[in-house]
């Protein structure tokens, strides 16, 4: 096994799996690390919306807009 991998067993409901890789068009392994991903994304999306009208920030929209081109 490659570093970095954890290999597992699990009772997943049949029609929640067949489903979830009739969408992501991927093999179980693809399908699991794809929802995981989504799960670990939505962690920081909620943490995000937490600092919500928290922070301030104090940007001159005007001059970024007007920076040059590369």
């Amino acid at each position: 096994m490659a570093d970095g991998v954890k290999r597992i067993t699990a009772n997943l409901p049949e029609d929640l799996l067949s489903d979830a890789m009739k969408v992501t068009r991927k093999g179980i392994t693809g399908t699991l690390v794809e929802g995981l991903m989504l799960v670990r994304r939505a962690r920081g999306y909620e943490k995000a919306m937490a600092l919500r009208g928290k922070v301030e920030l104090d940007i001159d929209l005007e001059a970024s807009r007007e920076r040059g081109r590369r």
